[in-house]
């Protein structure tokens, strides 16, 4: 930081043999003339719950910066060597775990300067969940907190994304800035850079600047109260009280983003400011002393680091990428939807129903609605699939003989955040066994 500071069959006597359905189920040949029925099972995205983020992990990466500092003159700084391979180490993590990066180059004080972003393939191009940490250093030291503490946090969590091969609604978007103690630069030429139609996509940037201090206060910014409350309460819940960030507002790159209107919120344990008595009863530390008292100084080593506040930070804005990128609340969804009736032969060949999906950017979500209407006297006889433009298929409903209601009128939703959006979709429906009619009232998704 400048020190100037995210879903009966009827009683009469018709009969099917349970075996006959149960050989179904368990994959048998289809009935002659039907389609085969793919394996692929659709995916429900839920709401799931951040892992934990390996504070060993992020430490690791820390060590790696304090020795790049070290054989390099003891700083990160811009237009150092230290800090082009502060960039080349992050981008080496990143392309091995699977993300799309780019380096963005700029000049300033005469110098080369780099920014890297990091997409995570999948989610709704349209809306990007961004988180960032400034990766320079000052000239005077190695920046171990500032900023290499929120730096460390955001790969970390970028490369457990990875690991846990999480797909969300959101589109992911990772960024280490360049420049940022010079005056914000490498976020302000991104943003500056970016048309107006990209900016529109981003739903929120949530930003990490010192989340290590050794004498720590725990500090959430204000800007946004949605992405506010979101790290409110996961502290709250882990009995740890917060404080309204003042010390660094305006003074981290999330000024960047919200000089353009994009929500930026963020995390942040303190600089040169002092500790109050208030302070230190409710979070412990010492009154008297800066939260980090090696600020913008040589001694912002690894030494300089509170493993209990880059833990719990850590962990903070897992939670936060996992939940904002889940939550869709902001986008209510586009419909697109076929009302014509389409007759389901009763024991034959599979039938589908065609809905054409315009006018969308990217993939689809990893919590595409999947809404249908079919009539039927005997719901347990269906295999219901949706086939995406490419022809893949995810298995909505199998069949299933101990199922005598009828009608099947529910919403499914599918991990499609692999398959492009546009194209024409279809719902593939079989009837497997005999003695029962009925057909596709109407079907619809919700991007």
């Amino acid at each position: 930081m400048p020190s100037a500071r995210s879903w009966r069959r009827r009683a009469a006597g018709a009969t099917v043999a349970a075996g006959a359905v149960a050989a179904l189920i368990a994959g048998a040949a289809a009935p002659a003339g039907a389609q085969p029925m793919p394996a692929s099972t659709a995916q429900a995205a839920t709401a799931l719950a951040a892992p934990d983020i390996s504070v060993a992990n992020v430490k690791a990466h820390l060590s790696q910066l304090q020795s790049i500092a070290t054989a390099n003159g003891g700083n990160r700084a811009h237009g150092r060597p230290g800090y082009k391979a502060s960039i080349d180490y992050i981008k080496a993590k990143l392309d091995a775990a699977g993300f799309t990066t780019t380096v963005q180059q700029f000049t300033t004080s005469g110098s080369t300067g780099y920014n890297l972003i990091a997409d995570w393939p999948g989610g709704d191009t349209g809306n990007v969940l961004f988180a960032g940490a400034h990766l320079d250093s000052v000239g005077s030291g190695p920046g171990i907190n500032d900023n290499g503490s929120g730096s460390a946090a955001v790969l970390e969590t970028a490369l457990t994304v990875a690991r846990e091969g999480h797909h969300p609604a959101k589109h992911l978007r990772f960024g280490w800035w360049g420049a940022e103690e010079l005056g914000l630069v490498g976020s302000k030429y991104y943003v500056n850079n970016l048309p107006s139609t990209e900016r529109a996509k981003i739903d929120g940037y949530l930003n990490f600047d010192m989340i290590g201090s050794p004498n720590p206060g725990y500090f959430v910014y204000d800007d946004d109260p949605r992405l506010e409350g979101v790290f409110k309460d996961w502290f709250a819940a882990k009995g740890v009280p917060t404080e309204i960030e003042t010390e660094g507002d305006g003074r981290s790159d999330h000024a960047s983003f919200k000089n353009v209107g994009i929500p930026v919120g963020g995390l942040f344990t303190g600089a040169s400011n002092t500790k109050t008595s208030a302070q230190a009863q409710k979070w412990g530390g010492t009154a008297g002393q800066p939260f980090d008292r090696c600020y913008h100084s040589s001694c912002d080593t690894t030494s300089n680091i509170n493993d209990t506040a880059l833990d719990r930070n850590s962990d903070a804005i897992a939670h936060a990428v996992w939940t904002l990128s889940a939550d869709d609340s902001t986008n209510p969804g586009t419909v697109f939807e076929s009302t014509a009736d389409v007759a389901i032969p009763d024991n034959g060949a599979a039938v589908t129903s065609s809905v054409a999906v315009t006018g969308r950017t990217g993939n689809a979500p990893a919590t595409l609605k999947v809404g249908v209407d079919i009539k039927h006297t005997w719901r347990g006889d269906l295999v219901i699939d949706l086939l995406a433009p490419d022809g893949t298929a995810y298995r909505l409903k199998n069949s299933s003989s101990s199922d005598s209601a009828d009608n099947v009128v529910t919403t499914y939703t599918v991990d499609a955040s692999s398959e492009a959006a546009n194209g024409t979709w279809r719902l593939r429906v079989q009837d497997v066994a005999a003695q029962d009619t009925g057909y596709i009232d109407s079907w619809k998704l919700t991007f």
